[in-house]
């Protein structure tokens, strides 16, 4: 018996755990991309995919109290950069939230990227990926990487003395040669702060 298009797609989803994402692209060896999107949408309709956003659906996680868990807006990015082949790193109020800076959760967030520059709508949520000069993806520490973009929103000069001293303290669990490295990458008056760490961790 030859499957049809949504069956195809219902099994491949079904073999899937939960939180997975999928893109169009995922499914082109079942039929043409207008095909797949119809069959997509046929599929949200009976309940068996969410639609994340434009061309992006998802086997969403079950929680036995809270139910139904829609992917956060960093397990999309990291979706969009694995599709994409592509390198990220974020920005403002999302660097500053990641590293306990800020209890503020940002709906609009924006990310560095070497690939395509776009904008995805998800509710009330965006996320942007913006073209950015090569050197601002060279970084190779998450935590050092994360510090360099919080500075930069907070702005030279404008660093409270608790900001400082959490940064260092975050920064005590990068490894040494990745944030040397990364030092190289930033702005005088961040690398100030940065080699504290640095020195800290050799003392």
């Amino acid at each position: 018996m030859i499957q049809s298009i949504d069956d195809k797609i219902f099994v491949k989803i079904k073999k899937a755990k939960g939180g997975t994402l999928f893109f169009i692209d995922d499914f082109l060896s079942f039929g043409s991309a207008k095909a797949v999107s119809k069959a997509l949408e046929r599929s949200v309709t009976r309940g068996e995919v969410h639609r994340v956003a434009r061309g992006i659906y998802a086997r969403l996680a079950e929680d036995s109290i809270l139910g139904p868990i829609r992917p956060s807006t960093e397990e999309i990015a990291e979706a969009i950069r694995k599709r994409d082949k592509a390198r990220i790193i974020p920005t403002g109020t999302l660097a500053l939230n990641a590293l306990g800076l800020s209890t503020q959760i940002p709906i609009n967030v924006v990310y560095y990227t070497d690939g395509s520059a776009r904008k995805i709508h998800i509710g009330n949520r965006t996320i942007k990926f913006k073209k950015t000069a090569p050197k601002n993806l060279a970084t190779i520490g998450k935590i050092s990487t994360l510090v360099i973009q919080a500075l930069k929103e907070i702005g030279k000069d404008n660093a409270t003395s608790r900001e400082i001293e959490i940064i260092l303290s975050r920064l005590k669990k990068e490894d040494p040669y990745r944030l040397a490295h990364d030092i190289k990458f930033a702005p005088e008056w961040i690398r100030i702060i940065m080699r504290k760490a640095l020195q800290n961790q050799k003392t």
